[in-house]
């Protein structure tokens, strides 16, 4: 059988083309096929007088149909049959009996063992060509269609490899965690896609701290590319003419920044705060993104949990939006959660889905020993939606102040 590679450039699939194989122990037999298959140019024919090397040359041949007498020394022709059944090379190859006589037992057994066809020889021409290019198209099917499989599971696995390369990748830009006078800690759980969530923080100066996270539409490696983009423009204050102590004034240089028409039509929620930590004071804009949550006290049972949200569209939306800028004192024993949606919008066994107001009973809810407060919060979310995998990115992010 002839293989030749597509004409597309890095293809990978084959054109077969139609090759008979004749064993039969009868020269005479192989030349009367042999000329009835030459009245059409596009089979190739190959004949073998030995059964004992049938298999072997088949297995070099690669046929796409297999014609095989029932009657040769050495070998008897149904065993023949078990052999080219039993060879990984010829296993699925169709295979049609030759035989002198038409018996029913022996046309059974031929079947029972493997066989795909049966006809008397010498048949006429017209009918010979006809199953054989019957069985050939339904092989060359096969064929094709596994190769189709095959290259389909190598690109599948190399897209993976080069996701989870991304995913690694957008993880490792995510921040150390701060110790000291404030305290940072987080959980970053990807969903089976490569999303858009990135959050950051950072010592402007000895007194200021940035925190932020945002969350662009959609998934996939544009979502995770803008996400990383708005990531270092943010981590690096290059945003022209934009004082980063105000959060209003960032976002509203983000969105001009990063117009959705520019950016194959996806746009993200940001939460920006800036924490003063000889005020005690937390500055803080939101656009489109959940609130973060500000939980203050030592006593868990009557903490107070404040809602840290302000009004502000998306970025990307529309230019010329302004983003409103609020202002909350931090008081002592202070942890703010800033977090993307996914830690909330979880689906859950009855198919409800869990609301803000649920997650954030669980956020303020007493610890448990020997468990920190985010694993503890993962664990209660995994319980109530009975999965562990998460159908968007789980990003939270605690600040101890």
């Amino acid at each position: 059988m002839t293989d030749n590679t597509a004409d597309r450039p890095g293809s990978e699939l084959t054109r077969h083309d139609i090759t008979v194989f004749l064993v039969d122990d009868q020269a005479m037999i192989g030349e009367a096929v042999r000329r009835m298959l030459a009245a059409d140019p596009e089979i190739h024919f190959h004949f073998c007088s030995d059964p004992t090397q049938a298999v072997a040359k088949a297995t070099e041949i690669r046929p796409t149909v297999i014609l095989q007498d029932l009657v040769m020394p050495e070998i008897d022709g149904l065993t023949l049959v078990k052999f080219f059944r039993a060879h990984p090379a010829t296993c699925n190859v169709p295979l049609i009996v030759l035989s002198t006589k038409e018996e029913p037992v022996v046309k059974a057994e031929a079947f029972a063992l493997g066989a795909n066809d049966y006809l008397v020889k010498l048949p006429d021409k017209i009918e010979l060509i006809a199953r054989v290019r019957y069985h050939s198209k339904a092989y060359i099917n096969l064929l094709e269609r596994n190769e189709a499989y095959d290259a389909l599971l190598k690109s599948q696995k190399a897209l993976a490899t080069e996701l989870a390369e991304a995913a690694a990748y957008v993880r490792a830009t995510l921040p150390a965690p701060l110790t000291g006078d404030v305290r940072t800690d987080w959980r970053f759980i990807p969903s089976t896609a490569l999303g858009g969530d990135v959050f950051g923080y950072h010592w402007m100066d000895d007194n200021h701290l940035a925190a932020y996270l945002l969350d662009v539409c959609g998934h996939g490696v544009g979502a995770a590319l803008l996400s990383i983009t708005v990531q270092n423009v943010i981590r690096s204050q290059s945003l022209p003419n934009t004082n980063f102590l105000i959060p209003r004034d960032v976002l509203q240089s983000l969105n001009e920044t990063f117009p959705m028409e520019q950016h194959n039509g996806m746009f993200f929620t940001i939460w920006y705060g800036v924490f003063d930590k000889a005020r005690r004071r937390l500055t803080y804009a939101s656009g489109g993104h959940p609130p973060a949550i500000l939980i203050m006290g030592d006593d868990r049972g009557t903490a107070q949990v404040v809602q840290l949200t302000s009004s502000g569209s998306i970025i990307g939306g529309l230019p010329g939006m302004s983003f409103e800028a609020r202002e909350h004192d931090v008081g002592s024993h202070a942890r703010l959660y800033v977090f993307s949606d996914g830690v909330y919008e979880v689906n859950m066994p009855d198919e409800s889905i869990w609301t803000l107001d649920q997650f954030i009973k669980v956020l303020s809810a007493p610890p448990e020993p020997g468990m920190s407060d985010l694993d503890r919060v993962v664990t209660q979310i995994r319980k109530l939606s009975g999965s562990e995998t998460f159908q968007d990115d789980f990003s939270l992010l605690e600040i101890n102040l």
